[in-house]
């Protein structure tokens, strides 16, 4: 994922299509008449079908918030500020001071610290308070009529169309996000069927409703399924020394805790590093910003997201709800983020060098740093990676 000015995105990271360009609503009930084969065939009742693709609507505000998703971007520091505001911290804390008795069930059952599952909370739907009001059917059936990810939400259309004939919620209560993400904790149909519990015991997975026991346990179901340690940090913010190699950061270079604090990686607020397994250096906004150290439950967070921006979000959110302190480093505030234009251009430029950035597509992802990297280090400057406004400017002069 990009180093720094990321987009915040949709999880699945599927391949986008084109659209289509003549959407509307008579294009959408065709769409849906030449689709109920389908999803009859796969196990939806045709009465359970027939209702909800009636009740559906054509709906292009998500289709333009889809499109517009890929363009999006923001600095790590502005979409920190925001979900780790004072706010959501204060929030939080009455949240889990008002769900102890639950959360400490939860976190017992499914061995899932409770802070880390209040932050996922905290950001999908601010402690429960906003959970969408944009009707699920509609939503989902929109964009896989739409077409860009027609696979994908298609799959999502009939995984929540068999929750309704299921009966696990009211057709008028299966609201969410514009992308059909639901409940408190913001959960895709296909992740609600392998993930959502029945916590409370009422014979229903309710993640919708406002008691979000279900949707608290069914994250910490998630987390705990793809392999959450509880007692291991998501990461720490450290020191870096002096003569440190800027080389050995990103995600992909693991080594040892031991290793990194023989190399002089200090805790930013001092000491040793904890004990634990291998861990990585990750520069989200290049050297000059913080180093985290990061263990393996980061990346069990990026299951539910991806974006290097949403984990550290999640893990800090859930450090501060737990009363520790604000990132201490200073975030590089001069650099804005770069255009989904000015991303490929930076590609486009790095190819020209015969570096590999894995495409033109102005996904920073890992082969993008990599060669950032080399160009870096032909230079002679620092390694890191980072794709900022001021590397742009200097491949431009050549």
């Amino acid at each position: 994922m990009p180093a720094g000015a990321q987009t915040i995105e949709d999880p699945e990271g599927t391949i986008l299509g084109e659209g289509r360009k003549d959407a509307s609503e008579a294009g959408f009930r065709q769409w849906a008449t030449g689709f109920r084969p389908r999803a009859l065939e796969a196990g939806v009742p045709a009465a359970v079908y027939d209702r909800s693709l009636r009740g559906a609507t054509y709906l292009p505000d998500v289709v333009a918030r889809d499109r517009k998703q890929s363009e999006f971007t923001k600095t790590i520091w502005d979409y920190l500020d925001v979900a780790v505001s004072d706010d959501r911290v204060t929030l939080g804390q009455k949240a889990l001071a008002a769900n102890a008795a639950l959360l400490d069930q939860i976190e017992t059952q499914y061995g899932v610290e409770k802070e880390v599952v209040a932050a996922i909370w905290g950001l999908e739907s601010a402690y429960g308070t906003y959970r969408g009001n944009t009707d699920t059917i509609s939503a989902l059936a929109t964009l896989a009529y739409d077409g860009r990810r027609a696979a994908f939400f298609e799959g999502q259309l009939i995984q929540a169309l068999k929750i309704l004939d299921e009966g696990h919620v009211q057709p008028d209560a299966l609201v969410g996000s514009w992308a059909g993400a639901m409940g408190h904790t913001q959960l895709m149909p296909s992740s609600w069927a392998e993930f959502a519990v029945d916590f409370n015991g009422d014979g229903h997975r309710n993640i919708w409703g406002d008691d979000p026991a279900d949707a608290l346990a069914s994250t910490a179901n998630y987390l705990a399924h793809w392999g959450w340690t509880k007692g291991q940090p998501w990461g720490l913010e450290v020191r870096l020394p002096p003569d440190f190699d800027y080389d050995q950061t990103t995600e992909r270079v693991k080594k040892l805790v031991a290793d990194w604090q023989a190399m002089g990686v200090r805790p930013m607020a001092g000491g040793d590093l904890p004990a634990g397994p291998q861990a990585s250096i990750l520069l989200p906004a290049g050297h000059t910003g913080p180093a985290f150290l990061i263990f393996p439950n980061f990346q069990v967070i990026e299951k539910y997201n991806l974006a290097d921006a949403y984990v550290i979000g999640i893990g800090h959110l859930s450090d501060r709800l737990q009363g520790g302190p604000p990132i201490a480093a200073t975030w590089p505030r001069q650099w804005r983020a770069l255009t989904l234009e000015e991303r490929k251009e930076l590609q486009v430029m790095l190819v020209a060098q015969g570096l590999d950035t894995g495409g033109v597509d102005g996904r920073v992802g890992p082969k993008t740093i990599a060669a950032v990297k080399a160009w870096q280090k032909a230079r002679g400057d620092v390694p890191d990676g980072y794709p900022s406004p001021d590397v742009l400017a200097a491949l431009r002069g050549g």
